[in-house]
């Protein structure tokens, strides 16, 4: 008797992925790399906790696609924290997963050879090399969580995590957050809806129980704690909404949902119509804002590398121009320089006062 076939009808391979342990056993977590992420993940629950008055910055790469340059940009960007540490924790922002709309590139971890060939387990040790390099350097690492297997390969060396605007909504999202060691920043959606952002943090904050992986690559149940530290990124959606009336507004519903009022502004995406040029002027106004008084924005992030601007990917990669994003447009390095001084300058005689209404 022959039996109809009723599954992997549009399955064209399924092709063997090493487990969590074999990626972690060929790239250790070394003592220096542990130590950073542990110091990153202190300094973003005090600033969450308002034990630290300074502010966070989430700054970095649209996306990584050479490790190379990718390093040359962490080790500039820690010169720059060590400067300016007195008032910002600044976290390399090292994105590996790429939400696509439609089609396009989906990131280092999926293609790392950028030519369709998908070698996920190549891209995933890679990834992980690069992620303890840069920890290496004393740099905190922030990242989005897209895959919610991803996590379970290279989660040890993550200090901060952001839930996107696509997967806020998502239960799966929410159950891994509520999972995660990091502090969780939830985007409000595409089209500037910050309800279910809102939701996406109480969610995440109670304990689940999900259908997962182990170190061992077998499926498991993971039952979670629930994360306490889920907060609120504005990132701006059919208009900017980093606004003191926006902010205003995302401090009320986060009252009424009895969560603590801790926001973070987006400089880029809908803030700023995915301009480059604009994200400065983002963080200049959200500056004044906590210059002004407000006490809920512990946060800002900035899509900045080496070279502003952003290019397609060629047929022939050679052509690339080091150090320029292949997916949404940055600002350069001087413009990032620029930015992250100012607020520093600006943010020196306003700390105290936070520090001593908190």
């Amino acid at each position: 008797m022959t039996v109809l076939q009723t599954e992997n009808l549009n399955i064209l391979a399924i092709d063997h992925m090493p487990s969590p342990d074999e990626i972690k056993a060929r790239v250790p977590l070394d003592e220096a790399a542990a130590a950073t992420v542990v110091a990153g993940r202190k300094g973003f629950t005090g600033i969450l906790e308002r034990h630290d008055p300074r502010l966070f910055v989430v700054v970095g790469p649209c996306s990584i696609h050479d490790p190379k340059a990718g390093l040359d940009y962490a080790h500039r960007l820690a010169a720059l924290a060590r400067e300016v540490n007195s008032t910002l924790l600044l976290a390399m922002r090292v994105y590996f997963e790429k939400p696509r709309t439609a089609t396009g590139w989906k990131g280092f971890i999926n293609d790392p050879h950028m030519n369709d060939s998908f070698r996920v387990d190549e891209g995933m040790e890679r990834a992980r090399h690069f992620l303890r390099e840069v920890a290496r350097v004393g740099l905190p690492i922030a990242t989005e969580a897209l895959d919610p297997i991803a996590p379970q390969y290279y989660g040890d060396l993550i200090s901060w995590t952001a839930i996107g605007a696509r997967t806020s909504e998502s239960q799966t999202h929410r159950e891994m957050a509520s999972g995660l060691s990091t502090p969780v920043g939830f985007k409000n959606t595409t089209d500037g809806d910050v309800a279910a952002a809102v939701n996406a943090i109480v969610s995440a904050a109670n304990p689940h129980s999900f259908l997962g992986i182990n170190a061992q690559g077998q499926s498991a149940i993971v039952r979670t704690r629930g994360n306490r530290h889920g907060h609120l990124v504005l990132r701006g959606g059919e208009r900017p909404n980093y606004d003191s009336v926006s902010v205003s507004c995302a401090e009320q519903a986060l009252a009424k949902a009895g969560l603590p009022c801790n926001i973070v502004i987006d400089c880029s995406h809908g803030n700023s119509w995915k301009k480059p040029e604009m994200q400065p002027l983002v963080m200049k106004d959200v500056i004044h804002q906590i210059r002004d008084g407000n006490e809920s924005i512990v946060g800002l992030m900035i899509e900045s590398n080496l070279v502003g601007g952003n290019q397609p990917i060629p047929a022939d990669l050679t052509q690339l121009k080091y150090g320029c994003s292949v997916t949404d447009a940055c600002v350069g390095w001087e413009s990032t320089e620029e930015m992250i001084r100012s607020a520093h300058k600006e943010l020196r005689d306003v700390l105290n006062r936070r520090s001593a209404a908190a």
